[in-house]
């Protein structure tokens, strides 16, 4: 490799943050490099980073998290200091981890008895700094941070730039770019298949929870079709008739306080489902459960809501996986979005840090278990929140927002578990449910 094939990818200045640079792939003794050019015309990113598993645009097998912060950083500093040396060890570094530069979404061998599980984890509104600040402040890290797999995925959504939660839910759980504020359905209205539903013709036990509504975007993406995303009561009605077999959320009263006068609440009794406000109110452990922990909007984590979260996670756990075929559960931290639309900190890292607890108790199932995967993202960032300041001694952050909105900046993916190696790389929002859909071995 010479000097000049470097020069491509090493900035002779240090670029604006208005520069535009294209990527194409250079291939040097198996090290894939990204270097810059101004000629080659706009692709999709999947085009451009072509199933590579790489972090920061190099292709190799998958380094744990930590080391990956760690050779993030020397890329970065050897780019802004023009150092060739560090720059070449950093590729021999990670070229000696690497085995195959190629993703293949094949089913991964199914454990003796065929079970396997899938938990998905999304953090909304989560995005790199929203995990940095939390790692600061937390005295014992980050559970998320322990994943040994790191991927990167783009969020936009067919019709505009910066997506909105319905369209990146169903994006993840269909598998289909769509339009801002629908759910479940692609950008002609018509009804798309989550992986949810996929799942259950195929007999395995599913489960949503979440911190906001459950006929919220995010959770509604996996089991509701609607042009709009906000149409509660509509969307609960199709929520009643889902076979979904563990739900907690809030919003009970589209359900039970609805404008037609029905009572959705006797329709899920009618149905078999335990129905309860707290998860330590369920009277069994055994068959379907539907837990409302509020009316409408669930309270924030500093406002009283406690650990429901990781007690939802435990329990529906243990309830899903009794099933001899797998299960599928979708665990949404749904208020990091609505501290950062708040732009309030404090009430941030609260829910990141409750976030990563029920992470903690997926993770702690899935090295147990040995037949599980577990994928922690976030469905886009919110807030524009950066970080100026900190103390990692006294755990302490100075952070700010930019603004109230969403924005269009790529989401890490986090991935522990069998199948996990498929989830490195750069890949749109469409390639997690890709991914998933290879883990269980369903035709899209």
């Amino acid at each position: 490799m010479n000097s000049s094939s470097i020069s491509a990818f090493v900035a002779k200045k240090r670029p604006t943050a208005l520069e535009e640079f294209q990527i194409p792939k250079l291939r040097l003794r198996g090290v894939v490099v990204i270097r810059r050019s101004r000629s080659r015309p706009r692709s999709s990113i999947d085009d451009a980073f072509v199933n590579e598993p790489g972090v920061i645009g190099i292709g190799v097998q998958p380094l744990p998290t930590s080391v990956c912060l760690i050779v993030y950083d020397l890329v970065i500093n050897c780019i802004m200091r023009r150092s060739l040396n560090i720059f070449l060890a950093v590729l021999l570094l990670m070229a000696g981890c690497r085995k195959d530069d190629t993703v293949r979404l094949e089913p991964v061998p199914k454990a003796e008895g065929g079970k396997m599980n899938v938990i998905l984890m999304i953090g909304d509104g989560m995005g790199m700094p929203q995990i940095t600040a939390a790692r600061t402040v937390s005295e014992n890290g980050l559970n998320m941070l322990t994943c040994p797999v790191t991927g990167i995925q783009s969020t936009h959504s067919a019709d505009e730039y910066v997506t909105d939660s319905g369209a990146a839910g169903t994006a993840i759980a269909c598998g289909e770019k769509t339009n801002h504020y629908t759910v479940g359905v692609d950008v002609d209205g018509q009804p798309l298949t989550s992986i949810v539903e996929s799942l259950e013709e195929q007999g395995l036990s599913t489960g949503l929870i979440t911190t906001t509504q459950i006929m919220d975007a995010t959770p509604a993406a996996f089991f509701a079709h609607q042009n709009d995303r906000f149409a509660y009561e509509p969307i609960a009605m199709e929520l009643i008739g889902s076979g979904i077999d563990y739900l907690m959320g809030g919003g009970r009263k589209y359900l039970d306080q609805r404008t037609d006068g029905l009572n959705l609440i006797d329709s899920l009794i009618t149905r078999g489902y335990q129905v309860a406000g707290q998860p330590g109110e369920l009277g069994s452990s055994t068959g379907k459960a539907a837990i409302f922990i509020a009316d409408d909007a669930p309270p924030a984590y500093l406002g009283g809501r406690g650990e429901v979260l990781t007690q939802a996670v435990e329990q529906a756990i243990q309830m899903l996986r009794t099933n001899p075929k797998g299960f599928f559960l979708m665990v949404e931290g749904g208020q990091i979005d609505w501290a950062c639309e708040n732009n309030d900190q404090d009430y941030l890292l609260a829910e990141m840090l409750d976030f990563d607890r029920a992470v903690g108790k997926a993770l702690e199932y899935a090295h147990q278990d040995g037949n599980t995967l577990v994928i922690i993202t976030g469905d886009h960032e919110t807030g524009g929140y950066t970080l100026v300041g900190g103390d990692e001694q006294a755990h302490t952050v100075n952070g700010q927002f930019l603004t109230y909105q969403h924005t269009g900046t790529m989401i890490p993916v986090l991935a522990g578990g069998p199948g996990a190696t498929a989830f490195s790389g750069v890949y749109e929002n469409t390639g997690i449910y890709d991914r998933m859909a290879a883990f269980f071995g369903l035709e899209k």
